[in-house]
């Protein structure tokens, strides 16, 4: 199996800041493009930003400028360094990672369990 866990999500004041962090372990072939969603209550999960294998990302427009992707391969850990946070990104953010567990199989995709992230005064 495969899992994916987050860490670094808190509280914080607008216009600071919090690197988030995925780690993805177990049956491991490749991994593929990873990313970051997030879903606020009683809204549906968007994309906030994706990074190939290759270290080409995609941002959602209202976080671009602000948030920063990267990930490294040998560690098979994904950060999202988000600075000048807005209230309006209070959420919670999940890690996604699309994963080939062997050379023979399809990969598939993988979901953590996700980190509360809160920007409030």
């Amino acid at each position: 199996q495969v899992q994916l866990v987050e860490s670094g999500g808190g509280l914080v004041q607008p216009g600071g800041s919090l690197r988030l962090s995925c780690v993805a372990s177990g049956s491991i072939f490749s991994i593929n493009t990873m990313g970051w969603y997030r879903q606020a209550p009683g809204e549906q999960r968007d994309l906030v930003a994706t990074i190939t294998s290759g270290g080409s990302s995609n941002y959602a427009d209202s976080v671009k400028g602000r948030f920063t992707i990267s990930r490294d391969n040998a560690k098979n850990t994904v950060y999202l360094q988000m600075n000048s946070l807005k209230p309006e990104d209070t959420a919670v953010y999940y890690c996604n990672a699309d994963v080939k567990r062997h050379v023979l199989l399809k990969s598939s995709y993988y979901w953590g369990q996700g980190t509360q992230v809160t920007v409030s005064s």
